[in-house]
This record gives C-alpha cells, sequence and structure tokens, in this order.
C-alpha cells in the first residue's frame, strides 16, 4: 500500500511529513483534507486505527474550537464527530497511514516510523534537522 497523508499545505508540520515521506523515496496518496475530508465513517476508521478517542484529534489553534465550546467536558464523542465532519478545520493533521499503521504525524518526525525505508536525515523547513535511528517511538 502507498503511503496516505491527509494533509494541508497551509500547516508547517503537514509540508514537512509530506517532504519526509517523499524523501524516504515513497509517492503518496495525498488527500487534501479541507478540499476532500473524510466521511464521519473513515473518520471512526481513522481514530480507531490511531487508537485515539476525538477528543485527542481535534486542533483548537485556527479552528472554531472555543466558539463551539469543545472544551465542555460533557460532549460526547458522537457530539465531537459532528463537529469535526462540520467544520473539517477542527480535525488536527497530518494524518498518515501506511501498511504499518496510522498515526497523528505531530511532530511530523512521528511519520518515520511509519515508512519502510525512512530517510535517516532530514532538515525540516525552520532548520531543524532530524535524525532517525530506525527505532520505533
Amino acid at each position: 500500500m502507498k503511503p496516505l497523508i491527509y494533509h494541508n499545505p497551509a500547516c508547517g508540520t503537514s509540508r514537512n511529513t509530506l517532504a519526509m515521506i517523499e524523501a524516504s523515496g515513497e509517492t503518496p496518496d495525498v488527500i487534501e483534507y479541507l478540499i476532500s475530508p473524510p466521511t464521519r465513517e473513515r473518520l471512526v476508521e481513522l481514530l480507531t486505527l490511531m487508537e485515539l478517542p476525538p477528543r485527542e484529534l481535534l486542533r483548537r489553534k485556527g479552528t472554531p474550537y472555543e466558539e463551539l465550546n469543545l472544551d465542555d467536558p460533557a460532549l460526547t464523542d458522537d457530539q465531537l464527530l459532528d463537529a469535526m465532519i462540520a467544520h473539517p478545520i477542527l480535525i488536527n493533521r497530518p494524518i498518515v497511514v501506511t501498511d504499518k499503521g496510522a498515526r497523528l504525524c505531530r511532530p511530523s518526525e512521528r511519520v518515520l516510523d511509519l515508512l519502510d525505508n525512512p530517510v535517516a536525515t532530514f532538515t525540516k523547513e525552520d532548520g531543524e534537522i532530524i535524525h532517525h535511528s530506525g527505532e520505533a517511538k
């Protein structure tokens, strides 16, 4: 299976993750999730693959998170999913899926453990140099 990335080109973390995948010799399927958001069913599947509850996938910065009062602990997982489907910007990114699993890649170097032949060294957009030992984190 080709790597799949739910990507936002306006996000530096997402750009770095995509660049690490490509530097590792992979040509991923790229889904710009703000243009083509996942269905509710697919979002539930991704959360299951990542072993995350919906609250852990919520993005706060630059979203209607506060306006929608999503910090209310009484909100159910279904209500949080409804909010993410109605406002895809609330879905944190990037999400990468490979044969090795699925992961929210924040920080971006978390993608390296999902790749068959990860690049050993990578320089992020901000100049930070990442060294990958090949050991799972």
